[in-house]
């Protein structure tokens, strides 16, 4: 009676289909699917009602059907589209399906590939398995119907039925050749020098380490020679880098040349090569390979019209007599190698202990540090730091330098390896980092942009316990922000102790302070320490931007540099800029800030405005059109400023790394 009532007080007609959500109840108590009709009519005065039922059981059937034909087609239409191979197999292995994707992968139709084995199209020395539930993911190599190998990516899901079991596997898979190639360029710029191909001071130690085992073990002995070219900078000067690089690679070549096959010859940086000759007991063995090497390496260079006459110091030591461990008998040869180039040059000298003794000129020379320290002498210059983006100084590099009592400049590779050698590194970078933290403090407020200043630290600043509390002290006297402050390392820093490293680095960051890799890509260069360590950014050696414009070997480290760093969420310095072709190479690849004598020679912090305002004036750095963004324009926040205090180094070993001071502008 309610229904009726309710129905005829307002009688709207229901048309069939209108709503399939309805159920019958047959006779027998089962239920149907039905479709109810409802209209209202007129008989005689009373009002009725018309219902029309229909068992929908059949059309439901049909368009459950149609809908899961529907949903299969989309399912083949978006399998075909994807760029991933994909191949379904029986529990059995035996493929029944494959797309378009895994059909090119393959180089064979889908016709060769279903009936045959999965197993068929795998490396034979993979081990087949599959996951009972969860998803089975290794790299893996395909074998294409050509018989070429592809590494891939893989992962193996079950295919689960109906009632919940396992009918098969779904195998999908993506090339990762141009990966693997990367890893293995990488790899191989990891233990071998960029330019001459030899192995690197990472490889090189690792190959001494092996052969003075081996030397041990059979009770031979061993020798270690250093080789540094003679007036090396003299040549870069005067004819350019190009000429150098062609010089080191004839040297390079020449050595090969003169070395048996158990030999080995390494590249240790810059113009100073080493080389371990195995099974040799005295120094009259050596005699006449070594008057070889001094005769050869003299031979005429021509390079551009201009015939080079090169000559080299050596140094040697030998195993046991001079040292029993690698780095021992480096330094030592090294030794005798500097007292061959202070003698005569071109000369060769075994070691000997009197040469440990210090020269007259190294106490004077650290005497005179000590007093132009504790005098305050030395003094701090400023190279400006570019965002390529906008054209704006961004930060500064400082550069420590010392001038003696009669106003004479002492180059920065005299006095830094005294520094480090008489401890004199630990005063002379607090010096600097407490002058340069005062310094841009000052200029940030006067250029109103908040600069970002980085200090390099060297190993022997890192093992002082009181370092971080230097750090602090700086900080706060200075009030420079610690967010807006970078510490420069070496690559070699973490071979020395990474547990330790890694838990002074994190110590660093954890006050608002960014870790900077500098000179990357010339010593332990290693895709495994830029993700196990806290890294900000990293600083792209000037070797490789003097060549990045004609030299493909150089240009495809620097890109291969920048992919890896933005996409380990790494900010990118260039250093060395010194041409627009440079410039503009890097602007297309993203590198995000730049610095060298295109923009600025290292200034005094009186002298910084004005460069400020010059390079603040200069045409658009975009490269667009005339009214592009200028430096003037542009107004970066905060936390895309870029700037950087560090080192310019070789190596730890060396001595030339030291806080905040760097031998070579630009």
């Amino acid at each position: 009676g309610g229904y009726r009532k309710g129905f005829f007080t307002q009688p709207a007609r229901r048309e069939m289909g209108a709503g399939r959500d309805l159920f019958g109840r047959r006779k027998d108590g089962s239920e149907i699917p039905v479709d109810i009709g409802l209209n209202p009519i007129q008989i005689m005065d009373e009002q009725h009602v018309l219902a029309s039922i229909i068992d929908i059981t059949e059309r439901l059937a049909v368009q459950t059907v149609e809908s899961a034909k529907r949903a299969d087609r989309l399912r083949r239409s978006i399998l075909d589209s994807l760029p991933f191979s994909i191949i379904a197999s029986r529990e059995d292995g035996v493929i029944v399906t494959t797309n378009p994707a895994a059909e090119r992968l393959l180089g064979a139709g889908r016709d060769e590939l279903v009936g045959s084995h999965i197993a068929d199209i795998r490396d034979r020395g993979v081990k087949e398995s599959a996951p009972a539930r969860g998803v089975d993911e290794q790299e893996v190599s395909y074998q294409r119907k050509d018989g070429q190998s592809v590494p891939v990516n893989e992962a193996i899901a079950p295919i689960v039925d109906e009632v919940g079991g396992v009918s098969g596997y779904l195998a999908v898979a993506y090339d990762i050749t141009q990966r693997k190639e990367a890893e293995a360029f990488i790899r191989h710029m990891a233990h071998y020098d960029f330019l001459t191909d030899l192995p690197n001071r990472t490889m090189l130690f690792s190959r001494l380490d092996a052969e003075l085992s081996r030397a041990e073990r059979d009770n031979h002995g061993l020798a270690v020679v250093m080789i540094d070219v003679d007036h090396f900078k003299r040549i870069n000067d005067s004819l350019g880098h190009h000429a150098g690089d062609e010089v080191l690679l004839q040297v390079a070549a020449r050595l090969r040349d003169q070395v048996r096959a158990s030999d080995l010859v390494a590249r240790l940086g810059g113009d100073e090569f080493v080389l371990v000759l195995a099974d040799v007991e005295t120094e009259v063995e050596l005699a006449d390979r070594i008057t070889i090497l001094l005769d050869v390496l003299p031979e005429p260079i021509t390079w551009n019209g201009h015939e080079l006459i090169v000559t080299a110091s050596m140094g040697g030591a030998l195993y046991p007599r001079d040292g029993a461990d690698s780095t021992t008998l480096i330094k030592h040869a090294d030794t005798a190698m500097y007292n061959a180039k202070a003698a005569a040059r071109n000369t060769f000298q075994w070691f000997r202990s009197s040469m440990l003794d210090e020269t007259n000129d190294k106490l004077a020379l650290a005497a005179a540090l000590r007093r132009a320290l504790n005098r305050g002498e030395i003094t701090v210059s400023y190279q400006p730091e570019i965002e390529l983006e906008t054209g704006a100084v961004v930060g500064v590099e400082a550069l420590a330098r010392w001038h003696d009592a009669n106003g004479v400049p002492i180059p920065p590779d005299r006095f830094i390896p005294v520094a480090e050698d008489n401890g004199l590194i630990i005063q002379l970078g607090e010096h600097v980092l407490r002058t340069a933290c005062d310094d841009v403090a000052r200029l940030s407020e006067s250029v109103g942009r908040p600069l970002r200043l980085a200090v390099n630290v060297s190993p022997r600043q890192l093992q002082e316990q009181s370092w971080i509390a230097v750090m602090k002290g700086a900080l706060r006297d200075s009030g420079f922000p610690a967010t807006r402050l970078e510490l420069e390392i070496t690559e070699g820093i973490f071979m020395e102790d990474p547990a330790k490293i890694v838990e002074l680095l994190r110590t660093v960051r954890a006050l608002g302070v960014s870790i900077v890799v500098d000179d990357f890509g010339t010593g332990f260069s290693s895709l495994a320490y830029l993700t196990r360590f806290p890294i900000d950014k990293l600083k792209i050696d000037r070797s490789f931007i003097h060549d990045v414009v004609d030299n493909r070997a150089s240009a495809a480290i620097v890109d291969t540099i920048i992919v890896m760093a933005h996409t380990l969420g790494m900010f990118v310095v260039a250093e060395g800029v010194e041409t627009e072709a440079q410039e503009t190479y890097l602007r297309a690849r993203s590198c995000d800030v730049v610095q060298g004598f295109r923009y600025s020679e290292a200034v005094a912090a009186t002298d910084l405005i004005a460069t400020n305002s010059r390079l603040r004036s200069r045409r658009p750095i975009g490269g667009g059109p005339a009214g592009g963004a200028t430096a003037e324009d542009a107004a970066p926040q905060e936390g895309a400023f870029k700037g950087v205090v560090a080192v310019d180094s070789a190596s730890a070993e060396a001595g030339d790394l030291a806080g905040g001071v760097q031998p070579v502008d630009g």
